[in-house]
C-alpha cells in the first residue's frame, strides 16, 4: 500500500476516489475526518490522502488523476458508449443510457 497523493479538500478527494474506482484501481481514502483536528494537529497532516492498494497501479493512477484535474480538452470530441452505442459529450465519464463507464484511457 502506498500514499498516492494528499488533497486539499474532501470533495475533491472523493471525486478522485471515484475516478480511480471507475478505472478499477483499488484505493483507500485516509484522513477523511481529520479536518476537525486542525490546529491540534499540523494542517498538512489533516488533509485527505488517497492510498493505492497495489503499488504497481501508481503510474496509471497518476495519469488518471492528472486527467481528472484538467478535465477534457477544449477540443475534445464526443465519445460513443461501447455497450449501447449512445453518443456522449466529452465531459461525461458514464453513459447516461446504460451507466457503462467510459474507458478512462480512451481519447
Amino acid at each position: 500500500m502506498k500514499r498516492l497523493t494528499r488533497i486539499p479538500n474532501l470533495i475533491t478527494a472523493q471525486h478522485w476516489m471515484n475516478v480511480l474506482a471507475t478505472a478499477g484501481v483499488p484505493c483507500e481514502l485516509h484522513n477523511r475526518y481529520l479536518s476537525g483536528a486542525m490546529g491540534e494537529i499540523p494542517a498538512d497532516q489533516c488533509a485527505p490522502e488517497i492510498w493505492i492498494v497495489d503499488d504497481r497501479d501508481e503510474a496509471l493512477a497518476l495519469r488518471l488523476l492528472e486527467r481528472a484535474k484538467n478535465g477534457p480538452d477544449a477540443n475534445a470530441r464526443p465519445w460513443r458508449c461501447k455497450h449501447c452505442g449512445e453518443s456522449l459529450e466529452a465531459q461525461f465519464t458514464v453513459c447516461w443510457n446504460c451507466q457503462t463507464a467510459r474507458d478512462p484511457l480512451d481519447d
